[in-house]
């Protein structure tokens, strides 16, 4: 293969939340530096092309989330159809975690962690057919020395998210300052394949990579870093240099409460920089579910961070997992109450009243005693564990809310009448009748706050 052949490989991303695929865009760059050029497809933006995928001798599907998970099956199947001789790897958070399943059939190779330079290896080796390559499964925890992604698009392009703030709607781009995490939350993927090592990304490739998009059109930065301040001083120095070059350029960011709390100081600087809203997994408002989850913070934590980005002047958007085995009718109403009260309606996505917990092959969840009581089997199809609620009611309510918000959201429903409508739905199981806390402060609470057109979800 030559260094301007672009047909033995192929690079899918299946979905990434909207952003410009840092999942086929770092892997293209690390390509391409060894010699290789790859043609990259965002199916979140268009359709499989099928005279690329009968091109290709190697297939590398990106898998950083569930759901792109589930949707890259689906595309693998499609290959096999299309090309029996495809080698096809899956890389990513999700790959490793779901390697016996993937392995199976599905694909030949499952990479995870900082994985470029193996799928860049594995690259090699299936083009020049020197030999067969058999399935494999690899984890990769060392330092990479990073290019600039190779991005196909501007962050402006039809599909991809943006920026709604003050009336005005503006192109988002995305990048990531650092992968892995230093923490340990029980339901998050992240520890599984990296446990508990972070790895930087050096400020020059990501001020850079900013600089690319901002010509190309963003006038907002995603920062999708697990947790921008597992290393605060990197962050720092990142958001202070993009602030110094562009000092109009607005950013978000995600970030453990703890976190919010331990480097509250940084919080005012932050805002002065351009930070809008900080992201935050509470999880729940519950303090038994946050102890089975490990979350390393409490209701009272979580109210503190709130007031704390407040006073900042950052909008703080939490995301909840609502549904857990430990959930009670009353901590589904505390939540409500919780947003009603706090005047968060506009700041929590609909979705995120939905989410149940997520147990995926290799969870840290599996190992404790409070899931194991709850789970069935592995469903390998779903690429989960299912698990029930002791109160078969629970389980019901989360099917009636989904479906409750997934046709509120089709029909543009504004926030306050589809927390409403949830609070109507949850009322009609409750055993006894209940009285509001939140309800008063729901409809029209306050103004729209500043967020991307693509909500998060896993």
């Amino acid at each position: 293969m030559t260094p301007r052949d672009a047909s033995a490989v192929l690079l899918v991303s299946c979905y990434e939340l909207g952003h410009q695929p840092l999942g086929t865009a770092w892997p293209a760059a690390f390509l391409e530096r060894a010699g290789f050029r790859a043609t990259q497809l965002d199916l979140a933006v268009e359709s499989l092309d099928p005279a690329a995928v009968r091109r290709a001798r190697f297939v590398g599907i990106s898998v950083p989330m569930h759901t792109a998970l589930r949707l890259g099956v689906r595309v693998a199947e499609r290959v096999r159809q299309l090309n029996p001789s495809a080698f096809i790897c899956f890389y990513g958070l999700y790959a490793t975690l779901n390697a016996d399943f993937l392995l199976g059939g599905i694909a030949d190779a499952a990479l995870g962690g900082e994985c470029e330079e193996d799928l860049v290896r594995l690259v090699d080796r299936v083009t020049r057919a020197e030999e067969p390559v058999g399935p494999s499964k690899t984890t990769t925890l060392a330092r990479l020395t990073f290019p600039l992604p190779h991005r196909l698009r501007s962050p402006g392009a039809p599909g991809y998210a943006r920026l709604e703030h003050g009336g005005r709607s503006v192109p988002a781009g995305y990048v990531e300052a650092s992968r892995g995490c230093l923490h340990a939350c029980l339901h998050c993927p992240i520890p599984p394949v990296y446990g508990g090592r972070l790895f930087v990304v050096p400020p020059a490739v990501v001020l850079a990579d900013i600089r690319a998009q901002v010509s190309a059109g963003a006038e907002h930065i995603t920062f999708g870093d697990p947790d921008f301040l597992n290393g605060p001083g990197h962050a720092l120095r990142v958001v202070r240099g993009l602030h110094a070059e562009f000092p109009h350029l607005t950013f978000d960011c995600t970030a453990k409460i703890e976190h919010l709390l331990r480097r509250r100081a940084l919080l005012p600087e932050l805002a002065r920089l351009g930070c809008l809203f900080i992201v935050s997994a509470v999880e729940s408002f519950s303090d038994v579910v946050l102890t089975r989850l490990e979350k390393g913070h409490t209701r009272a934590d979580a109210l503190a961070a709130l007031r704390l980005t407040r006073e900042a002047g950052i909008t703080l958007r939490p995301s909840f997992v609502a549904f857990t085995p430990w959930s009670t009718f009353e901590d589904f109403f505390d939540l409500l109450d919780v947003v009603g009260v706090e005047g968060l309606v506009h700041q929590v996505d609909p979705v995120q009243y939905t989410i149940r917990l997520l147990v995926p092959p290799g969870s840290a969840l599996l190992d404790k005693p409070w899931m194991r009581e709850h789970l069935g089997e592995l469903d390998a199809a779903a690429l989960t564990h299912r698990w029930t609620h002791p109160d078969p009611r629970m389980d019901r309510l989360h099917e009636v809310v989904r479906d409750t918000v997934e046709h509120a959201v089709a029909r543009g429903d504004e926030a306050g009448l589809v927390i409403d409508r949830i609070r109507t739905v949850a009322e009609s199981f409750a055993l006894s009748p209940r009285r509001s806390r939140g309800r008063v402060a729901t409809l029209g609470a306050g103004v729209l706050s500043p967020h991307l057109t693509e909500p998060w979800f896993c």
